[in-house]
């Protein structure tokens, strides 16, 4: 097992975040079963995210999320479906500390251009910028998320604060890929973080 720094994370990055509404049937299962997806007139809520995890991180790091909202009995929790990145240390890491489901995957990124991540052969998602453009306030972040190890519920705390802001992007899903879902979907909303900060974990 590589070697992955302990618990908390403290973490600058930026990252991209595009919100999609869809059908309660189409929503990905939680990775929990002790939580359930928060619905709206039969929508439930889809992010996906691109982070670049920069200097001075503990590790520096490229990852691509897709999360579903959730909640257990009436807290908002936020669950991670499926999660890539490029560090043997930051796989290992969220899989022991959290019970995030990290695999690794190859990236090509050019800083508020160009994202993309693919598995093998197997293409998962892309992200070209074309504008964005944050607020000058930096505002706090704080969420929790929900994960399972072994029929538990593992709930972590996720706290900090960044620069945020709307871009306007095109994201493109593999149809034959994890994130197919995704397909012929329209974000109605990508929000742009940077910098951000968080500290992940007790």
């Amino acid at each position: 097992m590589s070697a992955y720094p302990p618990s908390p994370w403290k973490l600058t990055a930026h990252a991209y975040i595009g919100l999609y509404l869809l059908p309660a049937a189409l929503l990905p299962a939680p990775h929990s079963p002790a939580t359930k997806p928060i619905t709206f007139f039969g929508r439930g809520l889809v992010a996906v995210a691109f982070f670049v995890y920069e200097k001075p991180s503990p590790l520096t790091y490229n990852e691509i999320m897709s999360t579903v909202f959730v909640r257990k009995g009436w807290r908002p929790l936020v669950s991670i479906t499926k999660i890539w990145v490029d560090s043997e240390a930051s796989r290992d890491g969220g899989r022991a500390l959290w019970a995030i489901p990290k695999e690794l995957a190859t990236f090509g990124v050019r800083p508020h251009s160009s994202y993309a991540a693919s598995q093998g052969e197997t293409t998962i998602g892309s992200l070209d910028v074309h504008r964005a453009k944050t607020f000058p306030v930096a505002l706090p972040v704080s969420f929790s998320v929900a994960q399972d190890r072994d029929n538990r519920l593992v709930v972590t705390k996720i706290r900090g604060h960044g620069r945020t802001g709307l871009a306007r992007v095109h994201w493109a899903f593999n149809p034959d890929g994890p994130l197919s879902y995704l397909v012929g979907r329209k974000a109605f909303l990508t929000l742009v973080l940077k910098p951000l900060r968080l500290v992940f974990g007790d």
